[in-house]
Formats: C-alpha cells, sequence, structure tokens
C-alpha cells in the first residue's frame, strides 16, 4: 500500500444564518478540521465513527462527486479525520466534510485549487451556500446562488465579540428542520427579516452590541425550529441572564451561539448553561478570517483568508 501524504486539508468550523439570515449568512469560526489524503491501493478512512469508515463517508462522497463534475476518475484513498466539531449539528460538520473531499478532487485536477469553483461544487452537493462560503473563504459571509453560480460576499467582524458554541448531547436532523417551516410567509415577516439582517451585518462589522441584541430577533425560522430543540428555551434565558448579545440556533440545530460583546460575558454564559444540563458541549469560540488551507506534499500552502480574496 502507499504511504505518501499528497496533502492535508483544513476547514474551519461554521454558522449558518446567524439567526436572521437564513439559508445566506454564515460564519467562520476558530476550531478547525484536518484531513489528510493518501494514496492507497484501497478506500481506507481513520478518525472517525466506524459507521462513517466506509465509501458512504461524506467526504469520500463529496469527493468521488466533484471528480465527475469535473471529468476526471476518483482514485482509492486513505482518508485520515481530525475533527474537534461536534456531530450532532449545526456547527457545519458535514460542509468540513465536503469540502475537503472537493479539495482533493480539485487539486488533482488539471485546474488546481480554485476557491470559486469549490464553492459551487460544494453548494451543489450541500444544496445551499450558507455554511460552504465562510468555510471556504472565512470571516462573514453572505452567499446567494445565480444561474447556478454562487456569488459571495464577504464581511469582517470587529474585535470583542466572543461567540458561546452551546451543542447538546442530541441532534436535528436536517429534514426534519425543513419540514418545520411553513412554506410561504406574510409579507410582514419577509420586511422584518430584511431590515434586521442588514442591522446584524452592520452590528457585527462595527462592534455594536446594542444594535446586535436589537435586530437579531428571527421571524422567518427559529419560531418553528426551536420546537424540534428541548432545551432552546432554557438555553436561551440562561443566556438572557448572562447578557449575551444575541441567541440563535446555529444552523439548523441542534447547535445554539450566544453571542457576547466580551469574554467575561462569554464565561457567564457558559457557567449558566452548565446549570441547566452538564453533559452539553460548550466552548468559547472567536471568528476566523482564514476558510480553507491546503498543504501540500511539497509544502506549498494555499491559503483563503478574508484579505487574500
Amino acid at each position: 500500500m502507499q504511504d505518501d501524504v499528497i496533502f492535508s486539508v483544513s476547514v474551519p468550523a461554521t454558522s449558518a444564518n446567524v439567526g436572521v439570515g437564513y439559508d445566506c449568512l454564515g460564519l467562520a469560526f476558530n476550531l478547525r478540521a484536518h484531513f489528510t489524503f493518501k494514496e492507497a491501493d484501497e478506500l481506507e478512512i481513520d478518525g472517525c465513527p466506524s459507521r462513517f469508515q466506509n465509501d458512504d463517508n461524506l467526504v469520500w462522497q463529496a469527493y468521488c462527486t466533484a471528480c465527475d463534475k469535473l471529468g476526471d476518475e476518483p482514485t482509492p484513498k486513505h482518508i485520515t479525520i481530525d475533527s474537534p466539531i461536534p456531530f450532532s449539528g449545526g456547527l457545519g460538520s458535514s460542509s468540513t466534510c465536503v469540502i475537503a473531499g472537493v479539495a482533493c478532487a480539485l487539486q488533482e485536477s488539471h485546474s488546481g485549487w480554485d476557491p470559486e469553483r469549490a464553492l459551487d461544487l460544494a453548494c451543489r452537493i450541500e444544496g445551499h451556500p450558507d455554511n460552504v462560503a465562510p468555510a471556504i473563504y472565512g470571516g462573514l459571509t453572505s452567499s446567494f446562488v445565480e444561474g447556478g453560480h454562487t456569488v459571495c460576499s464577504r464581511i469582517k467582524i470587529a474585535c470583542g465579540f466572543s461567540f458561546v458554541a452551546i451543542a447538546p448531547p442530541y441532534s436535528v436532523q436536517t429534514e426534519d428542520a425543513r419540514l418545520a417551516m411553513p412554506s410561504e410567509v406574510p409579507v410582514e415577516t419577509a420586511v422584518w427579516q430584511m431590515g434586521r439582517v442588514v442591522a446584524v451585518t452592520n452590528a457585527l462589522a462595527t462592534g455594536n452590541a446594542g444594535l446586535l441584541s436589537t435586530a437579531c430577533v428571527d421571524k422567518l425560522h427559529e419560531p418553528y425550529r426551536k420546537k424540534l430543540i428541548p432545551d432552546y428555551d432554557a438555553l436561551r434565558e440562561a443566556a438572557r441572564m448572562a447578557r449575551a448579545s444575541a441567541f440563535v440556533i446555529s444552523g439548523s440545530g441542534a447547535a445554539m451561539i450566544a453571542i457576547c460583546e466580551s469574554p467575561i460575558v462569554a464565561q457567564a454564559v457558559m457557567n449558566n448553561a452548565r446549570d441547566v444540563r452538564d453533559d452539553l458541549w460548550i466552548q468559547i469560540l472567536e471568528p476566523s478570517l482564514a476558510g480553507t488551507s491546503i498543504t501540500c506534499d511539497d509544502n506549498t500552502i494555499h491559503h483563503n483568508t478574508f484579505d487574500e480574496i
């Protein structure tokens, strides 16, 4: 069996929606998943639960799909996954796998790594860009799809905010979260969302915690999806009592994010959340301007950061 490392891929955890930015806003964090690819005689995967160590693995599936889109033939790999991101959902664990597989396919293609092409391929696999865009580019992103191409805008976040990620020991199925959504919304709800999504991005960019607290109140998806998270109300109240500026469902859940104006407030949120239940995965995260990075076997590094794109 061959054992030469082709390259490694590092992808940040992400939070989709950021409250009022349903299916368009996403934010990258300084918690990263790492993937190593080696040539092999047959598929071998380690570093993840045994039920994912087969050809149904999302990294492998994304690699094969991307190869097909690029007109290339996938070859067997030894894939090693090292990810601290909870599998319970809401912090972009699936997006990191998709992007790693896409990165492998692009690196092996004649065109090589291309973040714009990676975004289009990853979005086709994931179905929407809110997680994959910040995971590729870093920072806070707003994305939409036009004519089969994903358009991404990137916004820097002001220094000072801390993000408390809270993952309960259960998951929410993405399909269930989608089914919980209404098929139509009133015009008043659409107007509510549009005004607040602009205000939230401005608040994060300028460090205006007061504006964030006023604006980050969702009416489009959280009222329906919170019913799928048994501890949502108690944890939201715990964050409010600690003076968090905002509390949102991360992606479709079950993870949640408390946005805090200082590390002191973030620590208070952690303490209060642990009083709700003691088996939560909780970590204070910071925004990451660095997106996906690829280290090749010749030590060449392709590193997407906010300032480079």
